[in-house]
C-alpha cells in the first residue's frame, strides 16, 4: 500500500496543519503568566485538553469558540487565577490567530494537485474561515464539529463526513477505500478511524516531545497505515512514488 494509491486526503485540522498547541500556549499567555509557581508548556496543555475534551462532552453542540471561553474559565479556576468574562471570550476568538505549521501550505498545494483535499474538524466555521487563510489552498469539502452538532472522538463526525463524500465530492461518489485520513490526534482521529474502518496517516508532529499535548491520552495505541514527522516528509513520500 502507498499513499499515493489514493485518491482523497481527509485532514485534521488543529494540531496537524495549524499549529494549536503554541497557539494555545501564546494565547494563554495573560493566564498563564499569574500562574504561581510557573507553568510548563506541557503542564498548560495537558490541562487545556483535559477542560476541552470534559467540556466537547458535556455541551457537543456549542461552538468552539465559545466552548474554549469555557475552557479558559475552567482554567483560571484550576490555577487560582481571577479572570473577566472579555478575557474568557477574548481567548475564544484566538483561534484565528493561531499559525500555520511551517510546512503546511507547501504541502498542501502540492498535494492538491494530485488528490482532493477534505478538511474533518472539531471547530466552528467562522474560526476555521480565519485558519483557512493561513493555508492557502481550497479545500474541497468542510466538515466541522458545528455542521455535525457533536465533536470529534465522536463516530457522529466521520460517519457525517462519510456519508457526504459517498453522496459525491465534485459531482463523483467517494469510496471509503479512496481515502487516506490524515492526522495527528491519536484520540480524536485515529482511534475513530479505526473505528469507521478508514486507512490512515499519522502526522507524528510531537515526536519529539513526550505525552500527548493538547489531545487526551487515547489509551491503547489505534492502528496507523502511514506514519511521518511532518506534512513536508508526506509530500516527498508521495513524490518519490509518482518518480517510480
Amino acid at each position: 500500500m502507498r499513499i499515493s494509491d489514493f485518491k482523497v486526503l481527509t485532514f485534521d485540522c488543529y494540531g496537524t496543519l495549524i499549529d494549536w498547541e503554541s497557539g494555545m500556549v501564546a494565547a494563554l499567555r495573560p493566564l498563564t503568566d499569574r500562574v504561581e509557581p510557573a507553568l510548563t508548556r506541557n503542564q498548560i496543555l495537558e490541562a487545556h485538553a483535559f477542560h476541552e475534551s470534559d467540556q466537547q462532552l458535556q455541551t457537543p453542540a456549542r461552538p468552539y469558540r465559545d466552548l474554549l471561553a469555557i475552557v479558559f474559565k475552567r482554567l483560571a479556576e484550576q490555577w487560582g487565577v481571577p479572570v473577566t468574562h472579555e478575557e474568557c471570550v477574548a481567548y475564544g476568538r484566538s483561534v484565528g490567530d493561531w499559525p500555520a505549521f511551517p510546512d503546511s501550505v507547501e504541502a498542501l498545494r502540492y498535494l492538491k494537485q494530485h488528490y482532493k483535499l477534505v478538511i474533518l474538524s472539531n471547530v466552528d466555521n467562522e474560526s476555521f474561515s480565519l485558519s483557512n487563510r493561513r493555508l492557502g489552498v481550497d479545500f474541497d469539502a468542510i466538515v466541522t464539529a458545528e455542521d455535525v452538532g457533536a465533536y470529534k472522538p465522536s463516530l457522529r463526525n466521520f460517519e457525517a463526513m462519510l456519508g457526504r463524500l459517498a453522496h459525491g465530492l465534485g459531482g463523483t461518489p467517494v469510496a471509503k477505500t479512496d481515502i487516506l485520513h490524515t492526522a495527528e490526534s491519536l484520540f480524536h482521529d485515529h482511534k475513530p478511524a479505526n473505528a469507521v474502518g478508514l486507512t490512515s496517516c499519522w502526522i507524528w508532529r510531537r515526536h519529539a516531545d513526550e505525552g500527548f499535548g493538547a489531545t487526551m491520552n487515547p489509551g491503547d495505541l489505534p492502528r496507523t497505515d502511514f506514519r511521518f514527522t511532518s506534512m513536508a516528509e508526506m509530500a516527498e513520500t508521495h513524490r518519490r512514488e509518482v518518480a517510480g
